[in-house]
């Protein structure tokens, strides 16, 4: 055949697409639930106050610095503070005690009698031959109005076993005034006087010093006791017929004390 065949082409239509019907969605219904308000205290806010309030805030500023100026001069002031010392020293002496007796005999008696005694904190001794030293300690709690009613208590209690410490024992000794602290010092010297006349001059200005406002207590150091020294010749002695014991029997009866 001379004619020709040509084979149609169709043109391919879209097919139309098919949507699933959603489902009608209903409105939700709105809760109205009420808001928390926060406390008085937690919603103030003194940055924010101060600076809403600059004027208040600048007059109290300076209020506050004038009072801190005058607080600041008004402040107490001492050189040397009181303060109440919590400690005492009891010493013992037995001449020719060695220091196991000491230790054995004295001080363990003594350190049973100070554990009796209220406020007691600490308890220290050391012996050496003849010499004990026993330091007792209150608490640092103890009030200081309690601390001298304490100390009378110690000297009572220790005391009342006085008699049962072996014989030739020396004290005990208190001392509970060691921390006091002296605010000055003063040295005396002159010459052309003898010992007993500086000694006498130092008694009275002492006098003097206690007499002076806030003056506490004076003490004399250096001071040399006064001896007086009675030497007699043997010859003069046998000439006057006399024994040396008569007369130092005589001395004594000049020195005897009696009762009116």
């Amino acid at each position: 055949f001379g004619a020709t065949c040509r084979r149609a082409r169709r043109r391919r239509q879209p097919m139309p697409r098919l949507r699933r019907p959603q489902p009608h969605a209903e409105p939700v219904p709105r809760m109205n639930i009420p808001e928390s308000k926060p406390s008085v205290g937690a919603s103030f806010n003194v940055s924010r106050w101060a600076l809403e309030h600059p004027a208040l805030t600048r007059y109290l500023m300076v209020v506050l610095m004038l009072m801190g100026f005058v607080a600041y001069f008004q402040l107490g002031q001492d050189e040397d503070p009181p303060f109440t010392f919590r400690v005492m020293v009891i010493q013992t002496f037995w001449p020719g005690a060695t220091s196991q007796q000491m230790a054995d005999q004295v001080v363990d008696k003594i350190e049973k009698v100070l554990q009796e005694v209220n406020h007691a904190d600490k308890i220290r001794s050391s012996t050496k031959p003849g010499e004990s030293v026993t330091v007792f300690q209150l608490k640092d709690s103890t009030p200081p109005k309690e601390v001298p009613e304490t100390w009378y208590q110690v000297r009572k209690k220790v005391g009342d076993i006085r008699a049962t410490l072996p014989q030739g024992v020396i004290g005990p000794l208190f001392n509970d005034e060691f921390g006091d602290v002296y605010g000055s010092i003063y040295a005396l010297s002159a010459d052309g006087f003898s010992r007993e006349e500086l000694r006498e001059h130092a008694d009275r200005v002492r006098q003097a010093l206690l007499r002076v406002k806030d003056v506490a207590k004076v003490e004399i150091y250096g001071q040399q006791p006064e001896k007086l020294y009675v030497e007699i010749p043997q010859k003069r002695l046998a000439q006057l017929g006399l024994d040396f014991n008569q007369v130092i029997g005589q001395i004594n009866a000049q020195n005897a004390i009696e009762g009116a």
